[in-house]
């Protein structure tokens, strides 16, 4: 039986940190480790730290028992915020967890945030008046942020050039037709539009960089962010204790390489609408997205499911920027 140094809380065996004040525990026959050492950073691959199949595992950083439900793949320890996800090869811990803190912290201003933003046009004013509220909750929802890398190269039609290839063959025509018939000769002038011999396609090519977020929760999938970026400047390492209690802290059932190419899809996506944004008629388009190891972000999300007339309307908001996320009917 092993106690806090710091705090005195019992420890369950194996503890690394103290689950109640995060103080590191000593070795086993040795003092304390001084609060002041810093942790060791994890390493950049972290070894497999239990098969696939189990039933229970240790958390990695604290040593509290986890205990995997079915289809789970992504577990947030309730004693210290560690966090493991599964793997092809078993059970691993995630190197880098991260968290954006709740700042729309009451009910009554994430209504407010609602409400602005479906009176701006979304449904028509007064809209919450006409609704009711049929399910609310505040949660801390588990992300993949992937880093992807982009280029897309595609072809398109230079309509300026085609067009005046084609003003072109309309004035020579009417040359033609003067001179052989004058003035008043009634020949008629058939516009060849084709034009000379021109090339109206060109190439061109167009990068980005994406840190994508990828919702890995799949009941929430329906409501995965498209074009929304979460204030990641504003992101910190995760800290159960920066969660408000009784605040839900949820479990993920996507694991990182589903996300990765989850997010290699949609990143294709938003450079294929980029191009289609840049030049009306695109074909020819091919993109290659390069998508590398990414990290578990717990973000605040307040959901609003509401019943309007017979219709509902789910609104998402990130409870960090205030901003909506997603809005559905």
């Amino acid at each position: 039986m092993a106690f806090c140094m710091k705090c005195g809380t019992q420890l369950p065996d194996g503890a690394q940190f103290c689950m109640k004040c995060g103080t590191p525990v000593g070795a086993p026959g040795g003092g304390a480790t001084p609060a002041s050492a810093p942790a060791a950073a994890p390493p950049p691959s972290s070894p497999t730290i239990a098969d696939a199949g189990v039933q229970e595992l240790k958390c990695p950083a604290c040593g509290a028992p986890i205990k995997p439900t079915f289809g789970e793949m992504v577990i947030t320890c309730d004693y210290c915020g560690g966090s493991v996800t599964l793997g092809g090869q078993g059970w691993k811990q995630i190197s880098k967890h991260t968290m954006l803190t709740l700042a729309v912290a009451d009910r009554g201003a994430a209504m407010k945030v609602v409400q602005g933003y479906l009176d701006q046009g979304f449904m028509h004013r007064h809209f919450l008046e006409e609704s009711k509220v049929v399910e609310e909750r505040l949660s801390f929802v588990p992300f993949w942020v992937v880093p992807a890398s982009a280029s897309t190269t595609y072809q398109y039609q230079a309509a300026a050039t085609s067009i005046g290839a084609t003003a072109g063959t309309v004035a020579a025509g009417a040359l033609l037709g003067s001179a052989l018939g004058g003035r008043g000769g009634g020949f008629t002038v058939i516009p060849i539009m084709g034009g000379p011999v021109v090339n109206p396609n060109r190439s061109e090519t167009i990068s980005g960089q994406y840190e994508y977020p990828v919702v890995a929760v799949k009941a929430m999938s329906n409501y995965q962010p498209k074009d929304y970026q979460f204030a990641l400047t504003d992101r910190t390492f995760f800290d159960k204790k920066a969660i408000p209690q009784d605040t839900p802290i949820l479990n993920g059932d996507l694991g990182e390489d589903a996300a990765r190419f989850a997010a290699e899809a949609y990143v294709k996506q938003l450079q294929s609408e980029a191009a289609h944004q840049k030049h009306h008629m695109v074909s020819a388009l091919n993109s290659q997205v390069q998508v590398s190891e990414g990290e578990l972000l717990h973000a605040p999300i307040w959901y609003f499911r509401f019943a309007h007339k017979n219709e509902t309307v789910t609104v998402l908001i990130d409870g960090h920027s205030g901003r909506v996320i997603r809005t559905m009917q």
